[in-house]
């Protein structure tokens, strides 16, 4: 993904430290709690290939997924 204007990250957030960074998520079959993914954060980057899509919880407790 190209970086625009609106699109880049936090730069603080990518010097998270592996360490800081690292989270254990627990899956049952193929679901995935998503209170644990949003423990910490209202967005969270998923990273598909050579994409990235953004994934955030609204203020309205709606998911909404954007490349």
């Amino acid at each position: 993904m190209s970086a625009t204007s609106g699109d880049n990250i936090d730069a603080a957030k990518q010097a998270v430290s592996a360490s800081d960074a690292a989270k254990t998520l627990i899956m049952r079959g193929n679901r995935l709690d998503s209170r644990d993914l949003f423990s910490a954060e209202r967005e969270i980057i998923i990273v598909h290939g050579e994409e990235h899509y953004r994934l955030r919880l609204t203020s309205q407790n709606k998911l909404i997924l954007t490349k």
